[in-house]
């Protein structure tokens, strides 16, 4: 089983930003243009990880899935998961929050 791992050099640190700023983006604009109750929110967006989740493993099985070398296990990726989770509780906020923000124009 090949494991993910941390971010390697610096364009993979630059592109991991990247996606967990849009992914925060997006929440947030959702929630602004649609109000839910907390939990609410965040047990959707737990549902969209697991979804996310089970397309990633379905797109690497089979012979003409994936070649990149990670093979879905989903005890110990859960795992991982819930880690990263209780992490993300625990530690300080990385960089700025986007909800509290100021608009920077309209597209």
């Amino acid at each position: 089983m090949a494991r993910e791992a941390a971010p390697c050099c610096a364009e993979e640190e630059r592109r991991l930003s990247k996606l967990e700023q849009a992914l925060l983006r997006t929440f947030w604009q959702s929630l602004g243009n649609d109000p839910l109750p907390p939990m609410t929110a965040l047990e959707a967006a737990a549902r969209v990880v697991g979804i996310l989740y089970a397309q990633v493993a379905r797109a690497h099985e089979g012979p003409n899935g994936c070649r990149c070398g990670w093979e879905p296990d989903p005890d110990s990726d859960l795992i991982v998961l819930e880690a990263n989770l209780a992490a993300a509780l625990l530690a300080p906020e990385r960089g700025p929050d986007l909800a509290r923000m100021p608009a920077a124009g309209r597209a």
